[in-house]
């Protein structure tokens, strides 16, 4: 395990399939958690908490997992290094407006889920500026570097993007009457991965027994919209899980359902990567 993130990798890869989970990390640095408003419970909420255990039979299928160190509220690798916020950053560059930004969800986010603040005030440009160099460059470097890697081995890469949601974003995107979805795709309708890549990922979550969605209320943020390049057969599906299907929200520990969410999400983490194999040996035919 790297100081700055964790990659867990099979003793061979075997298929073109990346996973990752930029928002699991719960290593909360003490100077942080001193700085903070909040107390302990409440600077979780924003962490996809356990959703690194829940992918994490990628490795048994041959394919690597890339695992965040720091936390969401600390740091948000699924942003642009640049997204800094105004009203949280002292002397932050002014930027086009950016809604995501606006509403406290920059690089160093101001608030957590429920918008509570995270601070009582602004924190000094060079402490945002110290955990980009620590924690989103790192990140990244090796998220680019695996993923340069597998398209240079099989000819494509296919990154799926781990997350969770909080039970009532699914609620409140609820029509009259329609059926509530365990996950959510987000592909950027189409903009971060080829169609049947999207297709079949879908299928894969089904066939494990999951209602899917796509893109709605979730279609991939700054991983998909930077990594996905669908015309060079480097895809990014961003999936969203439903936390209340495996943990308690309010108390952030796993539910006695937590195993059998685990084994579905295994059996469709099967499929996926069954799928990148047999990929690579139509295109060696």
């Amino acid at each position: 395990m790297h100081d700055h993130f964790q990659i867990l990798r099979p003793e061979r890869q075997t298929n073109a399939v990346v996973f990752a989970s930029p928002h699991s990390g719960r290593a909360y640095p003490a100077a942080f958690l001193a700085q903070t408003i909040l107390n302990a419970q409440m600077i979780r909420s924003s962490e996809d908490a356990y959703v690194d255990q829940l992918f994490g039979d990628a490795t048994r299928y041959g394919s690597p997992i890339l695992n965040a160190v720091y936390p969401r509220a600390y740091i948000d690798l699924n942003r642009a290094a640049d997204e800094l916020d105004p009203a949280l950053i002292m002397d932050a560059p002014r930027t086009p407006h950016n809604p995501r930004v606006a509403s406290g969800l920059g690089v160093i986010p101001r608030v957590v889920s429920g918008g509570r603040l995270i601070y009582s005030g602004k924190i000094p440009l060079e402490q945002a500026q110290a955990r980009i160099a620590q924690a989103w460059l790192p990140y990244h470097a090796a998220l680019k570097l695996l993923l340069d890697e597998t398209h240079r081995c099989f000819g494509q890469a296919i990154l799926i993007d781990c997350h969770s949601m909080p039970h009532e974003a699914i609620e409140m995107h609820m029509r009259h009457g329609q059926r509530r979805a365990d996950i959510v795709l987000g592909d950027r309708h189409g903009a971060a991965a080829r169609g049947e890549v999207s297709d079949m990922i879908e299928a894969a979550f089904q066939s494990a027994g999951f209602k899917v969605a796509r893109n709605a209320p979730f279609a991939g943020a700054y991983i998909a919209q930077s990594y996905g390049r669908p015309f060079a057969r480097r895809d990014v599906v961003q999936i969203e899980i439903d936390r209340s299907l495996y943990m308690d929200e309010a108390r952030i520990i796993p539910l006695a359902e937590f195993a059998s969410v685990q084994r579905r999400i295994s059996k469709a983490i099967g499929q996926i990567t069954e799928w990148g194999r047999d990929q690579i040996s139509v295109a060696a035919e």
